[in-house]
């Protein structure tokens, strides 16, 4: 991989590197196009990256004029097949090091987000794969969200809110979003880790809490921490 500084536009073409930022706007698009929609809004974008909708505007111009998205007229935009390997990449190095992190220098996993988001822009496509090499190439993080593979391939299993199942239901733990460190923090104090099964055994009305079973122990969730909490039934 080439060490040649990007220009301002963050293009991507001959042994230019796209920068820190595009990086960003290319994993948050992804991130807020992934789970269904089609396109990502301004609005939405900027609200993700805590950034002003002029900024938003701006940078996507960039984007377009460099190949990465496509814009849809009163909607949004959406990764172009380029703007979706450079996300991609990005991802696969940013949820590497947050595993590495983890489990080799044993950073707690409401930190480890915040750490990766500082080295990602640094970690070259060799290092990467070492990275993962040592890891044995898994296939998901700390908070269970998958991992691109070599190939910048990823499966993007599809999972179920906590909140949306009955009571009875049984289920694992699949993945928990890792933009609130505190929720991520009130897990871990309570023994509750992605890959755990669980059965829903009370659900209060009105949007009250959730009683859910882990082992021999009962836990009361808030129903914003069971909407963030994504299950399958493969367990």
């Amino acid at each position: 991989m080439s060490t040649n500084a990007p220009d301002q536009t963050g293009e991507t073409t001959g042994n230019r590197l796209p920068t820190a930022a595009v990086e960003d706007y290319t994993k948050a698009i992804y991130s807020l196009t992934g789970w269904g929609s089609e396109t990502a809004s301004t609005n939405d974008l900027a609200g993700k990256l805590g950034v002003k909708a002029g900024s938003v505007s701006a940078m996507i111009k960039k984007l377009d004029e460099a190949g990465l998205v496509e814009r849809v007229p009163y909607h949004g935009v959406r990764l172009t097949a380029e703007g979706t390997r450079v996300a991609m990449t990005v991802l696969r190095r940013h949820r590497l090091l947050e595993l590495f992190l983890a489990e080799v220098l044993d950073v707690p996993w409401d930190r480890v987000h915040d750490e990766a988001e500082i080295l990602e822009h640094a970690l070259s496509e060799d290092l990467t794969d070492l990275i993962s090499t040592k890891l044995g190439d898994p296939a998901f993080d700390p908070h269970g969200d998958p991992i691109p593979d070599r190939d910048l391939e990823i499966d993007e299993t599809e999972t179920a809110a906590l909140a949306e199942l009955a009571p009875g239901d049984t289920a694992r733990f699949a993945r928990v979003s890792d933009a609130n460190p505190e929720m991520l923090a009130y897990l871990s104090e309570c023994g509750i880790a992605v890959g755990d099964k669980l059965e829903l055994t009370e659900r209060q009305p009105f949007d009250g809490p959730i009683t859910v079973r882990i082992g021999g122990t009962r836990h009361v969730l808030g129903l914003t921490l069971a909407q963030a909490m994504r299950v399958d039934h493969t367990g």
